[in-house]
């Protein structure tokens, strides 16, 4: 009876982060002014479950989360190993803080960042063109070496990595959150605001 039990709590708590990431999905594409928030190469919205080891342990949208219309949308349901470079930034975030679970990516604008920091958000960057060439030739090394170089150069986990691109490749933000739905409403807020400044 007791292996029963035990397996039946393994497989709801393996579902909890699927259903984490779904629900913050739906608050994603219920704002109308995400759209602004999502950059060239889309955006992937992730959740790993506790002591996540690999990619596979991580939760993300399959095909990513795309624009359509003027409006945010995500066409496949949230499933394990779906997100590479968004998953393996949270899983070398949890190598020094475990409880942050969860992480989207963003465009850049340096508006954002600005009103990150007026929130109280803990914001840091990496740049990328001084990425160690034995770092740049391995993949998925650049996002932990990013990582790295984003705690150091604050001495704290951030809540906000960004980096400015390179040859080829776009600049973005990564906001870092405990669950999805933290994520994703702090996606929404920031969406809000950056839409209300380009206004003025």
């Amino acid at each position: 009876m007791i292996p029963k039990i035990y397996n039946l709590e393994l497989k709801i708590n393996c579902c909890m982060e699927i259903i984490e990431v779904q629900r913050a999905l739906v608050i994603l594409q219920n704002s109308e002014y995400m759209v602004d928030l999502i950059p060239e190469v889309r955006s992937n919205l992730v959740m790993a479950r506790e002591n996540a080891k690999s990619v596979e342990d991580v939760v993300g949208v399959p095909g990513r989360i795309t624009t359509v219309k003027g409006r945010v949308m995500a066409f496949l349901k949230p499933e394990w190993g779906a997100s590479s470079h968004v998953a393996r930034l949270v899983l070398e975030i949890m190598k020094y803080d475990p409880k942050k679970r969860s992480a989207i990516n963003i465009s850049y604008h340096p508006d954002i960042i600005e009103i990150c920091e007026r929130l109280g958000l803990k914001v840091s960057f990496y740049n990328r063109a001084e990425e160690p060439e034995e770092m740049r030739n391995v993949e998925g090394k650049t996002i932990s070496w990013g990582v790295e170089q984003a705690i150091q150069n604050i001495g704290d986990i951030p809540d906000v990595i960004y980096h400015l691109g390179d040859w080829g490749k776009e600049p973005i933000i990564a906001l870092i959150g405990n669950d999805a739905m933290d994520v994703a409403k702090m996606a929404v807020c920031l969406a809000e605001l950056y839409n209300n400044r380009k206004d003025m």
